[in-house]
């Protein structure tokens, strides 16, 4: 999955682009022919020098093997669910109001790991609406309402969810693991005949058939090693309707809860 922990070898590639620039969202914004009165989502972080994505110096030694790390922290169950983000004109043309800029936590090192590209080309993968596969999903805050994953540095699908500066967690169900397989693979077209709505408040992709849903605007970003840390504010959630079993992942297999 995306979301899985990336090999400290990663530390040296560079990191992918969180926003477009202004003359790209504007262009956007042209493109989805915006009604009167409709404001524009402001850029969800600024532009920064690339980080050194270095996670161990060069003269130290991590003190675990990766391995290692990963068999042990796979006895941890987790929930999955499906980061969705609209396309990009669509979260222009749907913003209510100007999203607050994420913040960085105080005790935060490094610069934060943003860059501006300096051009996109005509066609360009945020004319479509993005998701993966997240497996770190967790509440944070019930006043306010806040939510966060954990997303690689490196991840391809990332970059499109930041520039639309929202996004939706589907919740996923115990019969919905061919779901999940399908997002947590790169390069294909994930949406691709499977059934999804508009959420209420971002338009972001509310998968049909989720046990539960959280449409978010992006409200922070945090470095975490290899990783960014992503917090949302909530603007609406719900559930599918009937109760159903959460989809679970342990020791790399799918499971359900049983009575």
């Amino acid at each position: 999955m995306d979301v899985v922990m990336g090999h400290a070898g990663m530390a040296a590639a560079a990191v992918r682009y969180l926003k477009a620039d202004t003359g790209s969202r504007a262009a956007a914004t042209d493109a989805a022919d915006r009604r009167p009165g409709t404001t524009i989502a402001q850029p969800v972080v600024e532009a920064l020098p690339r980080p050194d994505l270095r996670c161990v110096g060069e003269n130290e030694r991590a003190p675990v093997d990766q391995a290692t790390f990963r068999r042990v922290l796979g006895n941890f169950a987790t929930g999955v669910t499906v980061i969705t983000a609209p396309a990009l004109a669509l979260a222009l043309a749907l913003a209510p109001a100007p999203a607050p800029a994420p913040t960085r936590a105080a005790d935060d090192s490094g610069p934060d790991p943003t860059e501006l590209p300096t051009q996109l080309p005509t066609e360009h993968p945020d004319d479509h609406p993005a998701g993966f596969a997240c497996q770190s999903f967790s509440s944070l805050s019930l006043d306010p309402p806040l939510v966060a994953f954990m997303v690689g540095r490196t991840s391809t699908t990332w970059p499109r969810i930041a520039r639309a500066g929202v996004f939706c967690v589907n919740v996923l169900g115990a019969d919905q693991g061919e779901l999940c397989r399908r997002f947590a693979v790169s390069g294909a077209d994930k949406f691709a005949g499977v059934a999804h709505d508009p959420a209420p408040a971002t338009g972001s992709p509310r998968l049909t058939g989720a046990a539960a849903w959280i449409d978010c605007t992006i409200h922070a970003v945090h470095t975490g090693g290899d990783h960014l840390i992503v917090v949302g504010r909530v603007e609406a959630l719900g559930t599918g309707g009937e109760a159903v079993p959460p989809l679970l992942f342990h020791r790399g297999r799918f499971g359900e809860l049983r009575a």
